[in-house]
């Protein structure tokens, strides 16, 4: 996505001021949402808008998810209208503010939520504008076959987290291999943010993957050309050989598996990278989606605001 100009900056943040003024309206009331705090963070301060043109209230961290359909449905809407214009006037450089980290934080746990709500998704969803409700339709059943993947593990188990590289140096990695192995970088993006959000996630996985693509120690080998596992950089190019060498773009779905051997794997990188070509805004907003894990006493976020 290019860097916006100034001239453009006002009306998004004006755009964004009347959305988030809905959002707030409608989605304080409701079941909250399942994710608890992780052990040690300290609480985050009251909610503001990073931006003086917008003086609303932003969603906090832990803001409720409405329970009911009418009301989940306009809170997705206000979401994604104030996420898309914060995301518009975001230079791309350096950290994000803190209105697209909000924003897209509330809009992964409403994803969440409706995952695990499918009666109440689709009672909402059919109340959203055809391109929004497509859009939630694809990010719900891809975050549903991810969470049947997940592995519970121990409340007491250490994590190890870390600060995600800048997007537009991400993006830069996705871009070059795609230019060298012709492997779409939207697939590459999902990859990355399925594995481990952009490279937040530092812990091998329990099967003993490494690095922001998640490598096993003899694929690596075998596909990384002598780069390093943990970097960035070296670990895309060796995703896109690998993804290459396995049929893809030829073949997507053939490609995907080779890499993870789940049908419900292949379909969530496929739905999050349809969302990515229809509106490089999605990149944005997913490079800012955090880290949550299953623990075998709940759902425990571990990154972000």
């Amino acid at each position: 996505m290019e860097e916006r100009h100034d001239h453009h900056r006002r009306p998004a943040r004006a755009l964004a001021a009347m959305a988030l003024a809905a959002l707030l309206g409608t989605a304080a009331c409701g079941d909250p949402a399942p994710a608890a705090s992780a052990a040690g963070r300290q609480p985050s301060p009251g909610p503001s808008t990073s931006t003086p043109q917008a003086d609303v209230t932003l969603p906090a961290p832990d803001q409720k998810i409405p329970g009911d359909p009418a009301r989940l449905a306009a809170a997705l809407k206000g979401t994604s209208a104030a996420l898309n214009a914060a995301i518009d006037a975001w230079p791309k450089t350096g950290k994000p503010p803190r209105d697209v980290e909000l924003l897209a934080l509330h809009q992964q746990r409403v994803y969440r939520y409706t995952a695990r709500h499918p009666e109440l998704a689709a009672r909402a969803f059919a109340r959203l504008p055809s391109g929004l409700a497509a859009q939630a339709q694809d990010n719900t059943a891809a975050i549903r076959g991810l969470l049947s993947l997940a592995h519970p593990i121990k409340p007491s188990a250490t994590f190890k987290v870390q600060p995600a590289r800048p997007a537009a140096e991400l993006l830069g990695h996705f871009k070059k291999a795609e230019r060298k192995f012709g492997v779409e970088w939207e697939v590459l993006a999902a990859v990355m943010m399925a594995e481990t959000k952009f490279g937040r996630v530092k812990s091998d996985s329990h099967v003993g993957a490494q690095g922001p693509m998640q490598f096993m120690p003899g694929t690596w080998k075998a596909y990384g050309m002598g780069g390093d596992v943990q970097d960035p950089r070296d670990a895309v190019m060796g995703a896109a050989n690998y993804l290459r060498a396995s049929g893809a773009p030829r073949d997507y779905r053939r490609a995907l598996y080779a890499y993870n051997h789940s049908r419900a794997y292949v379909n969530a990188i496929l739905l999050h990278a349809r969302q990515m070509k229809r509106d490089p805004r999605n990149y944005y907003a997913y490079y800012n989606w955090q880290v949550f894990v299953i623990t075998t006493a709940g759902e425990r976020r571990l990154t972000g605001p």
